[in-house]
């Protein structure tokens, strides 16, 4: 079955995007007819982008943002969230507690929350990069494996269906 240019850009897509990443790319990305591990490759290499993406916003463009008074209490809402569920665990394990925090594929432990919780609390932008790339890692391969086990129905697992 030959994969569409389309499904392609939406399987990057949807590798960046916050709420889905790993969990909702690998999944589509079968369903539209690429190999487990086709999609698991490209899942994962776009998503070891975010933490470029993000430290790169973060030290840029989110200093002219914040002086916006309804980005301040969105993002500071974020920003609380995210310090609260990684602080514990990096503090308590330091980069290997970061790595094993975005290998969970659940909502709200991947790269993007991983990220910002390096940023809030001040980690090395190197040092975390290296750490929430082998958790990406590790979560692709946790996702690609339960998409191997269930098929693409895994998904729900991780994701409400979408139509």
């Amino acid at each position: 079955m030959p994969v569409m240019n389309a499904d392609l850009i939406r399987t990057i897509v949807l590798s960046i995007l916050p709420v889905s990443e790993l969990r909702g790319a690998i999944p589509y990305a079968v369903y539209k007819g690429f190999s487990i591990p086709i999609a698991a490759i490209i899942s994962i290499a776009a998503n070891i982008c975010i933490p470029i993406i993000a430290f790169l916003f973060l030290e840029s463009l989110h200093r002219l943002l914040y002086k916006i008074p309804q980005y301040k209490r969105f993002f500071d809402r974020v920003v609380n969230r995210a310090r609260a569920k990684v602080h514990t665990k990096v503090e308590k394990y330091g980069y290997w507690g970061l790595l094993l925090f975005v290998a969970i594929p659940l909502p709200a432990t991947g790269a993007w929350t991983g990220t910002l919780g390096a940023w809030i609390l001040g980690l090395s932008h190197k040092k975390a990069f290296f750490a929430i790339a082998g958790g990406v890692i590790l979560a692709g391969i946790i996702v690609s494996i339960l998409v191997a086990l269930w098929g693409v129905g895994a998904q729900t697992i991780f994701l409400r269906p979408v139509n």
